[in-house]
């Protein structure tokens, strides 16, 4: 494993320390929309219905998804630090802009807008993670960024109370989170910096394409990550509203039961991932896949026991579940693509599998919308998620890593 120097270990975890505050508005910003979306269906009519609501979900996630790959490709040839740095500054102005909205399509295009911008942080944030962070403790430092994630999906859940609140409102709260996430990009710019050792990519983009698509490990990567993604999308953008509806609860708790207790379970699933995904490579170069598949495991229990929860507390239990398991998958999937991608195409492979993924989840998002505006059973519904998690599994188990990619070196 390569070693550091002091100087450049501290340097590493600075980079991420300060990418944490970004990662959680960067899903603070999403998450509220769940949390609040009874008072945004009411203060906005023509939304209508359930299966429409999806669309002002998925709307986010299809730009978000047609994006990735040119966001991912742009922190691969340009700097990771400038992708990131304007896709704050942007992604929170069109925040800002969502408090504005009174129809159904301002709402899509405002989401459509921020959708964007925000296709250019994750993977530029995660490729440039992992290029101070090598195989030491790679998992560690993306897990502790994934933390960040977490926390901006807790306090999103609390946003609901702010709805519900007659001084504050739902407009508030997409208008205060703007402005902190334009303010923050100053101090982030100044601070942020990309790795000295680093050359951005100079080959063109059909290059990048040429290579993964004749890289079979790498597909398998991209069916791996998408999906988990199918369950995770739809857990975390319709669970406020399953239990408000399942338990008769008021929006607030709702929303908080629905995300508090999970991504406590998903940044613990983060840290203990993390650190057992890196001690584990240091034995066996397959460790972290290992790892995450141990993750994914945990969904099978996890999403039949929601789908068939007769109470409050024991849906609040197996999201735990779920979230543990997901927090082992998310410490682990860039760390794992540092062994089968390039350096140097890291971004923009990332980015692809956003593609993917989030297409997928969107569709996920409307067609549970619809299913439930016809009244599919929920465990049934899960049932069918729990399926792809298990398919999930063995998929991951095919992948073939090698222990560290250079610049150089074809996979």
């Amino acid at each position: 494993m390569t070693t550091y120097s002091p100087s450049n270990r501290k340097l590493a975890w600075l980079i991420v320390g300060i990418l944490v505050p970004v990662a959680l508005l960067n899903y603070l910003d999403r998450q509220m929309l769940a949390a609040m979306k009874t008072s945004m269906m009411t203060d906005i009519p023509d939304i209508a219905t359930k299966a429409g609501w999806g669309v002002v979900l998925g709307s986010f996630k299809w730009v978000y998804a047609l994006l990735s790959p040119v966001g991912g490709y742009a922190a691969d040839r340009i700097s990771r630090r400038y992708v990131i740095c304007t896709s704050l500054a942007i992604w929170s102005a069109a925040t800002w802009a969502t408090g504005q909205v009174s129809t159904f399509n301002e709402l899509v295009a405002a989401r459509a807008i921020m959708g964007v911008s925000e296709a250019f942080y994750i993977p530029a944030a995660l490729a440039l993670i992992t290029d101070y962070h090598l195989g030491e403790t790679r998992s560690r430092a993306v897990g502790l960024h994934q933390m960040g994630i977490y926390a901006g999906v807790i306090i999103g859940g609390f946003a609901g109370y702010a709805a519900d609140s007659p001084e504050l409102g739902w407009r508030w709260m997409f208008g205060i989170c703007g402005i902190v996430g334009v303010a923050y990009a100053i101090p982030l710019f100044l601070l942020l910096k990309d790795p000295a050792t680093a050359r951005a990519s100079d080959e063109r983009p059909a290059t990048a394409l040429r290579e993964l698509a004749a890289n079979f490990n790498f597909f398998l990567m991209v069916l791996y990550f998408t999906l988990p993604a199918l369950a995770g999308w739809v857990v975390r953008d319709w669970m406020p509203d399953i239990l408000k509806e399942q338990f008769g609860l008021g929006q607030g708790k709702a929303g908080v039961s629905a995300v508090l207790y999970v991504q406590l379970a998903s940044i613990a699933g983060a840290v203990l991932g993390g650190w057992l995904a890196d001690k584990w490579t240091k034995k066996n170069i397959r460790g972290r896949i290992y790892v995450s598949a141990i993750g994914m495991s945990l969904f099978l229990p996890a999403l039949f026991g929601v789908g068939n929860a007769a109470s409050l507390t024991i849906a609040v239990v197996f999201l735990m579940v779920f979230g543990l398991g997901w927090g082992f998958f998310d410490a682990n999937n860039m760390p794992i693509l540092r062994q089968i991608v390039r350096p140097q195409f890291s971004a923009t492979a990332y980015g692809i599998m956003n593609l993917v993924s989030i297409s997928c989840g969107g569709f996920a998002d409307v067609g549970f919308g619809a299913m439930r505006d016809r009244g599919v059973p929920l465990n049934a519904i899960f049932g069918v998620f729990a399926g792809a998690a298990l398919l999930s599994v063995a998929i991951v188990l095919m992948i073939r890593p090698k222990k560290e990619l250079t610049g150089t070196e074809a996979y």
